[in-house]
């Protein structure tokens, strides 16, 4: 079965043009490197919720937009792989120091499929 990296963020709204371009670059360097599929969506309908939710989870503010994002592979073995083939591309030296979003409150994992894909 597929392996899949999970990403929710909280991005501000003026950033967004900014992490669509980043977002793109992401795409096309794991994918040149064996990524199956990279996915990004952008929150559209995700409410506050009382106890949990996805901006509570990333501590998102008013004027921020949550992100749910995920990347497949083959498999985790294939994952660390792609992944430490995408890091080392020199196209990713992007000026990390300036992320147009928090990373510090971006929730991220690795996790096993057991049914679809």
């Amino acid at each position: 079965m597929a392996y899949v990296d999970g990403f929710i963020l909280a991005v501000p709204k003026d950033n967004i043009e900014a992490y669509k371009k980043l977002a793109r670059l992401g795409e096309e360097v794991w994918k040149a490197h064996g990524a199956l599929a990279y996915v990004e969506c952008i929150g559209d309908d995700v409410p506050y919720g009382e106890t949990t939710s996805f901006p509570r989870a990333v501590q998102a503010k008013e004027d921020e937009v949550v992100i749910f994002s995920w990347i497949v592979y083959e498999s985790r073995e294939h994952r660390d792989t792609v992944n430490a083939k995408a890091m080392a591309d020199p196209r990713m030296n992007v000026g990390w120091e300036t992320m147009p979003f928090d990373g510090k409150r971006m929730i991220f994992g690795g996790f096993q499929t057991f049914l679809g894909l």
